[in-house]
């Protein structure tokens, strides 16, 4: 009896562990670095998109690279924190991942706090030996 939270600890930790290939696995490394990158406001950030790149935001606000680049730049948008909680699906098509996640974010926008769950379906192409992203869109998770 003694042993069963042990027991049930070490199930809840493996039981539920997802195992990756090794391509899925160098994709949610691009996610990370992608979070990482925005976190920190690096332009370093520019070099994970495909020129056509495409951004549904969860307020209706749609970008382009340009659009991007010049919100990027000018720090319309300087984020605080962004935290990966979920991945809740991967889906391989010759050289195109789909992944949706979930992420909390919090920062400023134009000087305003905000804090958010988002939910994210994010279209990744692997481009030469590299995965590139094409497009993403979030919407909010509201409590």
């Amino acid at each position: 009896m003694r042993s069963f939270p042990i027991l049930f600890l070490f199930c809840c930790a493996f039981g539920y562990s997802q195992n990756y290939s090794r391509q899925e696995k160098k994709l949610l490394s691009q996610t990370a670095k992608l979070d990482s990158l925005m976190q920190n406001n690096d332009s370093k950030i520019l070099n994970l998109f495909e020129p056509d790149v495409s951004f549904g935001h969860s307020n209706g606000w749609i970008q382009n690279l340009n659009d991007f680049k010049r919100d990027f730049t000018s720090k319309k948008v300087v984020y605080k924190e962004i935290k990966q909680t979920e991945v809740s699906e991967i889906k391989k098509l010759k050289n195109t991942f789909s992944i949706r996640r979930k992420i909390k974010v919090s920062g400023l926008y134009k000087n305003q706090d905000f804090e958010m769950n988002l939910s994210l379906l994010e279209i990744w192409i692997k481009n030469r030996s590299e995965w590139k992203l094409w497009s993403r869109q979030s919407v909010e998770i509201k409590p």
